[in-house]
């Protein structure tokens, strides 16, 4: 098979049915050679080969150092892709996952969490507006009424929390301790294994962050409304070396910037379906993701007094 070639992963390659997963920027099948198991997976979207070396010097830092995550498998000329008939693919050690839990024992996630921020990682250029720069009133405005004029049916959930959104732009602050953090820590890239423990997969946002604002958003996927489960990731987070710290709102930035960004583009592309081939069912469903579980100043207020901080 021209996939194992490439990458040189033994004989007698075999592609199961699939794909076994799939996400917003791919999907992942699995191959069987000789010599293992492995994760190919197809972009949707092309991807330039030099804007994705950084990021998977990253990941390849962090399997170096020791954090629980899938090595990555370079073809035999080096390159992270290759191009297979009229896909762009690239391929991962196989690691037998489990659904995706927000329930992960925090303790477990914390240590994770800081071996990742302890991987030798200068940040390479500025912070990405992504995880920085706030929706806007206007635009907020702007969507509210271009989502209700077309009958979405998430339409005035979104005008219930405009408000909430706007003020919680407010405290959006310029990340200070910048390094190469992963950028993607959600419950569906922090993953139980069939083996026991965690793995963490999809570096390919890794780049320019603050871990103290990463950290605010670990507590939130992950602790959530538990002041409990904030404590003891924190607690853990702080034994095994992490470097950032949650003591104030602004270390909410990261994720305050980040799931506003997510909203604007789940609601834009039910607008404009056509635009990304989006269905509109699927933009629906991920602007549900935040809306049915908002993280709103009150929730967050609870979780900097629960780590400690104001």
């Amino acid at each position: 098979m021209d996939i194992a070639a490439q990458f040189d992963l033994g004989a007698g390659a075999k592609l199961t049915e699939g794909p076994v997963a799939e996400g917003r920027q791919g999907a992942v099948w699995r191959l069987e050679t000789a010599d293992g198991r492995w994760a190919v997976k197809t972009l949707f979207h092309p991807a330039d080969e030099n804007s994705v070396q950084a990021a998977t010097l990253f990941h390849e830092a962090a399997y170096a150092a020791g954090v629980p995550t899938p090595q990555v498998r370079r073809t035999t000329t080096g390159a992270v892709f290759a191009r297979v008939g009229n896909r762009q693919v690239r391929v991962y050690e196989w690691v037998d996952l489990e659904e995706s839990d927000p329930g992960l024992d925090p303790e477990l996630v914390g240590t994770v969490l800081a071996a990742v921020h302890r991987v030798p990682g200068d940040a390479d250029g500025p912070v990405d507006p992504w995880y920085r720069e706030p929706v806007g009133p206007d635009r907020w405005d702007e969507l509210v009424r271009e989502l209700t004029t077309a009958g979405a049916p998430f339409a005035g959930r979104l005008a219930e929390v405009r408000d909430e959104l706007v003020a919680l732009e407010a405290w959006l602050e310029p990340p200070a301790a910048v390094r190469t953090c992963h950028r993607d820590l959600w419950a569906d890239n922090v993953l139980p294994t069939a083996a026991g423990g965690v793995c963490v997969i999809d570096w390919e946002n890794s780049g320019p962050a603050d871990p103290s604002q990463e950290l605010g958003c670990a507590l939130f996927e992950f602790a959530r409304t538990d002041p409990g489960r904030a404590r003891a990731l924190t607690a853990a987070y702080r034994q095994a070396g992490g470097p950032g710290t949650v003591a104030r709102r602004g270390d909410f930035s990261m994720l305050i910037a980040q799931l506003g960004h997510i909203t604007e583009i789940a609601a834009t592309d039910w607008l404009r379906p056509e635009a990304r081939s989006r269905r509109r069912s699927d933009s629906a469903a991920w602007i549900s993701e935040v809306l049915d579980e908002p993280h709103t100043r009150q929730l967050l207020d609870a979780l900097v007094n629960a780590v400690g901080g104001r």
